[in-house]
This record gives structure tokens, C-alpha cells and sequence, in this order.
């Protein structure tokens, strides 16, 4: 009996206890509990009142444009009835005095003890935001593109695309980086460039030359078995199957002698010639005319004669299938700056093996990861041993069929580098800041 009274004491005791902590506690206020972010919400509401360019118009108008009236409106319509606030805004200038408030308005006179304020800059209808490129060769010697657009030629492992509709667009993307860009239109002109002769007084020397063809490359009739330099195109005592691999060794030849970088934008570089003109109906074996196989050699041969190393048949395989792949971060964190984004990872069945580095080639830029012993993408400097001059560089994106000539454009903007020059936004009159402060009124 005494054990149950004991319990009961113990009890009422607690509960006693509790009500009195009860009636002398303090909670919280609900605002405290769960606060509204005012800043956010201020923020929120001037990108609603600009949604359509409402607020950036109103701004700029006289103070008493009934606009400010209709703004005022806009504001009361869009925040909680217990909301009170103070939109003013700023001229923003240049000199010591930086903001000088112009307009404001408010619906209470205070905002009491606690408020939050966001701001928005905006800029007047009437400027124009551009960026102006550095143009590559400003500083120093080259600034010639060459686009290869032959006409007489055809191209192969640029499904869904013509090696003239590439040129095009790697004209819009490239030519505000560059002093002068050319498309070369065919084969003759492409002879003239070989032959260190400029086709609109630009200058050859240190020029950088895209070929838009894939794995083919155009050949200009003269390079041709009968024709005048038959012998720099054309070697049948060394391959006979792929007589045509001379052409390619030339082509390193000139890339050396001009310091050019030559860029292959996808495929196995140097795999086919084409001249529809002497090749006619003659076709690579799937279709395509006006072309001649010069098989694995031809990458081979390019980096003989890149090399200064005496010409020689060799079909020693070179590439390799990589996989999936993935874009460098020094490229990838250049995306943003150039304003150029292609897919950061993409397809490689014909990536280069670190062992044509034996050609004296160093890496200049990984546009891709390297994947074991192979570069599905990089930008290749020829210095030879014991020198520092770079004597031609090699881009080759090793990607399957549809090419991207974004990373084309990518790679060359990372390796050369251009600078940005963005205008000036802060002139006189062309911004105003606008800061809303927002604070609650009553309630608990």
C-alpha cells in the first residue's frame, strides 16, 4: 500500500512541476521558427517584374512616367499583404561617386527593426554587349587559316556531312580569331599553297591548315601519277598497292619546311587522295569516287617527311580504338571562355599511339585524356634533338565518323590561346541599379 502512495506522490509532483516550467516559459514567435527569407523573395520579384523586360525599360524612364506608377502597382501585386518595402534606384558611373540614386519609393515609412534587401543590375535597351577577339599572329609571325574547300575533291568518315559544308562552318567559328582566313576552293590552289605561294597576299609561313575531307585528302593534279610533280605525289617502286603515300610525305614535307599545323579533324589521318578530276569514276571501295586508297601508310609517311627521315613504304599500324573518351580539363575549362561546347565525351576508334612520338613529336595539348598509350585528341609540336624551334605541329582528333568541328575549333582556340576582350559595360548612362528592401509588417 505504502509502495502505491509513493508512486502517486512521484507523479503528481512531476506533473506539478511541468505546469509550472509551463507557465513561465517563453517560446518562440512563429516568424522565429520558420523565417521567410526576405532577401530571396526581394530577389525573386525583380526577376519576375523583368520577365519580360519590364523592370529594365521602366528604369530608364523619366521619374514621371507613369510607368513608376504601373511598377509601384506590379509590386504590391506580386508580395504577401503584411509586406512592406523600398525599391530605389541607382545611375551607376564611373568616377569617385560610383551609385547616385535617381528613384525610389516605398510603401510604409520604415521597414522596422529587420528587413533584407536584393539588387539587380540592368543595362539599357539600347547597348550592345560584344566581345572582340585577339587575333592570332597579332604578336608574332603566321595568322593565316587555310580551310581546305575543294570543289574537285570528295570526302570520306564525314557521315552526314560535305567536306564544303565543314569549311563553312568552321569559317564562322574560326575567322574572327585569325588575321587572315582562306577557303581554298580546289585542288590548283591547294598546289599553289605547297608551292609556298599565296593565294590572296596572305602570308604561307606559320599558317595553320584544315583539312575538312576526313580521312581523305585532297591531292592537286600536278601530285599525280603523269602529271608535271608526279614524283612528290606519286611512287610506285615503293608501294605499289598505295602508290599514293608519297603525296603524304610531301605533305609532312611542307608542314616542316612552313612550320604550318596541319589539322585532321576526324578518322585515321591520310588514309585516301582525292582529285575527281584525275580519278573519276574510280572509287575507295564503298561508294565514293574520285578517290584512290593510300592506307596506313599514309600517317606514316606524313611523319617521315615531317621528320626530315628519308621516305619509305611502311604500313605499321599507328591507332587504336580508345573507346569513350573524355574532354582534357584544360580544354574542358575552356569551353566557357571561347563560348564553345561541344559533348565532353565522344566516341575514338582511331586514336594515335604515343609511338609516333618517336618522330620527335611532344604534346603540346591533350584535347582528349589519354587513354593507356593512346591520344584520342592532341596537338602535336615536331622540335627536333637538341633544338627549341617547333618545325610543324600536327592536330589529329581520332573520333569515329561524324565529325564535330567544334572540337576542331576548340582545340586549336586551346592551343594557340587568343585572348578575349570583352567591352565596357559601365559607361555613363547605360546601367542603373535597382536594390529592393523588404521588411514585415505586424503579425506574430
Amino acid at each position: 500500500m505504502m509502495r502505491t502512495i509513493e508512486i502517486l506522490l512521484v507523479i503528481v509532483i512531476i506533473t506539478g512541476a511541468f505546469i509550472i516550467a509551463s507557465l513561465f516559459a517563453v517560446l518562440p514567435s512563429p516568424r522565429q521558427v520558420s523565417p521567410l527569407n526576405l532577401k530571396t523573395l526581394a530577389l525573386t520579384t525583380l526577376q519576375t517584374l523583368d520577365g519580360d523586360y519590364n523592370l529594365s525599360m521602366t528604369v530608364f524612364k523619366a521619374n514621371n512616367d507613369p510607368a513608376w506608377a504601373q511598377l509601384q502597382i506590379a509590386l504590391s501585386a506580386c508580395l504577401p499583404p503584411n509586406m512592406i518595402y523600398n525599391l530605389t534606384v541607382y545611375e551607376v558611373q564611373g568616377g569617385a561617386q560610383l551609385y547616385t540614386a535617381i528613384k525610389s519609393f516605398s510603401n510604409a515609412e520604415n521597414l522596422g527593426v529587420s528587413s533584407q534587401a536584393a539588387s539587380y543590375l540592368v543595362a539599357s535597351s539600347n547597348v550592345t554587349f560584344e566581345v572582340i577577339p585577339e587575333k592570332i599572329g597579332e604578336q608574332g609571325s603566321g595568322g593565316t587559316l587555310y580551310i581546305l574547300n575543294c570543289g574537285d575533291a570528295n570526302g570520306w568518315w564525314i557521315t552526314g556531312y560535305t567536306a564544303q559544308s565543314l569549311a563553312q562552318d568552321l569559317h564562322k567559328l574560326l575567322s574572327p580569331y585569325f588575321k587572315n582566313t582562306i577557303m581554298v576552293q580546289d585542288t590548283a590552289q591547294l598546289g599553289q599553297m605547297l608551292n609556298n605561294q599565296s593565294l590572296q597576299g596572305e602570308t604561307v609561313q606559320n599558317a595553320v591548315v584544315i583539312n575538312t575531307f576526313g580521312e581523305c585528302v585532297p591531292i592537286p593534279m600536278d601530285y599525280c601519277d603523269g602529271y608535271a610533280r608526279a614524283n612528290e605525289g606519286y611512287n610506285s617502286s615503293a608501294s605499289a598497292t598505295y602508290p599514293y603515300t608519297r603525296y603524304s610525305y610531301t605533305l609532312g614535307q611542307m608542314t616542316r619546311q612552313y612550320n604550318w599545323t596541319w589539322v585532321s579533324i576526324v578518322g585515321y589521318p591520310f588514309y585516301y587522295v582525292s582529285n575527281k578530276g584525275v580519278f573519276g569514276s574510280q572509287t575507295n571501295g564503298y561508294g565514293i569516287c574520285g578517290m584512290k586508297m593510300v592506307n596506313q601508310g599514309g600517317i606514316n609517311a606524313f611523319l617521315q617527311g615531317l621528320d626530315n627521315q628519308p621516305y619509305h613504304y611502311n604500313t605499321t599500324s599507328v591507332a587504336g580504338k580508345a573507346g569513350l573518351v573524355s574532354l582534357s580539363s584544360k580544354v574542358a575549362d575552356l569551353c566557357n571562355y571561347y563560348g564553345i561546347y561541344p559533348s565532353p565525351n565522344q566516341t575514338s576508334t582511331r586514336a594515335l599511339s604515343t609511338s609516333i612520338l618517336s618522330y620527335n613529336l611532344t604534346v603540346a595539348l591533350k584535347v582528349f585524356d589519354q587513354v593507356g598509350s593512346l591520344n584520342p585528341g592532341a596537338v602535336y609540336n615536331h622540335v627536333f634533338r637538341n633544338s627549341v624551334d617547333i618545325t610543324g605541329s600536327f592536330l589529329a582528333l581520332g573520333l569515329t565518323r561524324t565529325p564535330d568541328i567544334r572540337l576542331t575549333a576548340l582545340g586549336l582556340l586551346s592551343y594557340y590561346n587568343p585572348r578575349i576582350y570583352a567591352s565596357d559595360y559601365t559607361g555613363n548612362g547605360t546601367s542603373r541599379l535597382v536594390v529592393f528592401q523588404l521588411g514585415q509588417a505586424g503579425g506574430a
